[in-house]
Parts: structure tokens; sequence; C-alpha cells
């Protein structure tokens, strides 16, 4: 049992060492180790005082960048609006433009085909013209022989007569 029960001397000088080692701590280390927790506990401190600034500024860059984002987003569709606003003016402006040269191509067309029927009524009348001559012609050949008399009336009317 002698191991588990302390010697009273060893106990003592247990004792004393201990004093010793806690007045020479107290005397020498006692302070700088205070004033190391301490300092470690301001620079703590300032660490997590820093870290809140930052939290805030990160929720602050946060709001910004979504109010760009968001301003941003109102360009775009201002922009696509204003796209979407000129290209329908150029798509009005060509059909007009379109329905303007059909138009004209159409009032073209018809001058073109008045002009086509009167040359072809003109080309009509030419014919009716000649067969009319060609067929009083055989038909006074054939009721009247020709006289010196008819002759002689015949070129003063022809030279009194002026052609169309």
């Amino acid at each position: 049992m002698g191991l588990v029960t302390p010697n009273p001397g060893t106990i003592f000088w247990m004792i004393i060492v201990f004093g010793i080692v806690f007045m020479i701590l107290k005397k020498f280390a006692w302070k700088p180790i205070l004033n190391a927790l301490s300092e470690r506990e301001i620079s703590i401190r300032n660490a997590l005082l820093a870290a809140e600034l930052a939290r805030q500024e990160v929720a602050n860059l946060k709001a910004d960048h979504e109010a760009i984002r968001l301003e941003a987003q109102k360009e775009k569709e201002q922009i696509l609006k204003e796209a979407r606003e000129i290209r329908e003016k150029i798509i009005a402006e060509a059909h007009e433009k379109a329905m303007a040269e059909t138009q004209k191509n159409l009032e073209q067309a018809r001058e073109l085909i008045r002009l086509e029927r009167m040359a072809a009524i003109n080309e009509i009348r030419l014919q009716v013209i000649d067969l009319s001559v060609n067929i009083a012609e055989k038909i006074i050949r054939e009721k009247i022989k020709p006289t010196e008399e008819q002759e002689r009336v015949i070129n003063f009317m022809l030279k009194d007569l002026t052609l169309n």
C-alpha cells in the first residue's frame, strides 16, 4: 500500500517546488501570458468586427449588384422595345413602298394595255380601210369601164382630196 499513500516529505517538497514555480511564473510569465491573452482577445474582437463589416459590405455589394442588374434588365427591355418599334416601322414603310410600287406598276400596265388596244384598233381600222378600198376597187372595176372622162374626174378629185 505504500504506492498509493503519499509520503508526507514528498508532499512537503512538492508544495515547496510548486510554490517556487508559482512565484517564478507569477513574477516573470504571468503578465506576458495575460497580455498575450488580452491581445489575442482584442485581435479576435477586431477580426469579428472586420468580419461583420465585410458581411455588411458584401450585403451592400449584393444590393448594388441587384440594382445594377435590374437597371441593365430595364435598359435591355427598352432597347428591345425600340428595336421592335424600328422593325415595325421599317416593315410598314417597306409595305407602303411595295404598295405604291405595285400601284405604279398597275397604272403602267393599264396604260400599256390601253396603248396596245388603241394600236390594235388602229391596225384593225387600217386593215378594214384596205379591205374596203380593195373591195370598192374591184366593184368599181367591174361596174365601170375606164374612160377618159372618168379618169379626168378621178384625177381632179384626187388632187382635191387630202389624206387624214
